[in-house]
């Protein structure tokens, strides 16, 4: 049986990378009884190329749009950081705000981008506020979310230290692990077309179940997403901590 764990809090740098990357994971795992949730670190305000588009109104129009795909797999606990779209740094600032938002929701498992993908392609550069995220999603994840000793000042939030039990890095190409999405693609694509401000009109689907079949091809599925996983705690270690504080 595959596994899914309990929890799980993707983290990315704008609306839309979730829905391009992992929703098909995502939406499986919510069916099988996941918790899931979504930190973003921009609201994309830079996104919306259109005359007299505002930062403020282009960011309401995206963090609506990522609201309503999340809702589309069944996910509510969407947190938008307001960091700097275009501008995201992988800062100590940011490094808190996401060990913050770890500690909170305390995942079994941490999703994110890869921080070392740069050339993606011959008609594409990775942006850098995806690498930026992906980088500051990482030194969060570990050691700093789970050492006691490492911005105590939020525990006057009720907030402890907290390990998560494993990483799942997206993979641009075929990764550590394949996961089927044959019964969440269409989740994906619905979840992918919320996005319409940044479609503007073009039909994800074919080239979405491209992709997903490309990933998927030689295996027993239709349809892929990959990740590298990296796994920090043990499954010993975790039934034995259910939620306590482990070493780092």
């Amino acid at each position: 049986m595959a596994y899914t764990p309990a929890s799980a809090l993707a983290i990315v740098a704008h609306p839309d990378d979730i829905e391009f990357s992992c929703a098909g994971t995502l939406a499986r795992w919510v069916q099988a009884g996941c918790r899931v949730g979504y930190v973003l670190c921009t609201s994309g305000e830079v996104g919306i190329s259109k005359p007299g588009m505002t930062r403020s109104r282009a960011a309401e129009i995206r963090e609506a749009e990522q609201r309503e795909a999340a809702a589309r797999l069944g996910i509510r606990h969407v947190v938008f950081l307001g960091q700097p779209d275009g501008l995201l740094q992988a800062t100590l600032e940011l490094r808190k705000m996401l060990v913050r938002e770890i500690r909170r929701f305390r995942p079994e498992v941490v999703v994110t981008g890869d921080p070392t993908i740069v050339w993606a392609g011959e008609d594409y550069i990775n942006h850098p506020d995806h690498r930026a995220a992906a980088m500051a999603a990482l030194d969060a994840t570990f050691p700093a979310a789970g050492q006691p000793n490492l911005f105590e000042d939020l525990e006057a939030e009720g907030l402890r230290a907290h390990k998560p039990r494993k990483v799942y890095v997206t993979a641009w190409e075929k990764g550590d692990v394949l996961i089927s999405i044959d019964t969440t693609i269409e989740l994906k694509v619905a979840a992918l077309q919320a996005h319409a401000s940044q479609l503007e009109g073009w039909d994800p689907a074919p080239r979405v179940k491209e992709w997903a079949a490309e990933l998927a091809k030689g295996m027993e599925m239709a349809y892929a997403e990959s990740f590298r996983v990296v796994t920090l705690v043990t499954d010993e270690q975790w039934e034995k901590s259910k939620g306590e504080v482990l070493p780092v």
